[in-house]
């Protein structure tokens, strides 16, 4: 039996092999190596990652999900 197990959700310790910003995209190789991307450099290579990687693991969807966009009023 082959048993894949799903890649853990990223945690803040989880550093952009880019630039070093919190990483939001794991990308699985299809070798077994991972990289890690901030949202930013996620995006700027999408395309080439894709065309290499054998999962993407996109979690950027959580920059917004928790962070309003501004104070409530109460807290201005």
């Amino acid at each position: 039996m082959n048993a894949t197990l799903a890649p853990a959700t990223m945690t803040a310790a989880d550093r952009c092999d880019r630039c070093g910003a919190r990483a939001y995209v794991r990308v699985l190789l299809p070798g077994g190596g991972e990289l890690l991307f901030c949202a930013h450099h996620g995006r700027a290579h999408q395309d080439a990652l894709r065309a290499k990687a054998a999962e993407i693991q996109d979690e950027s969807h959580t920059l917004t999900e928790s962070t309003p966009a501004s104070a409530p009023d109460d807290e201005r």
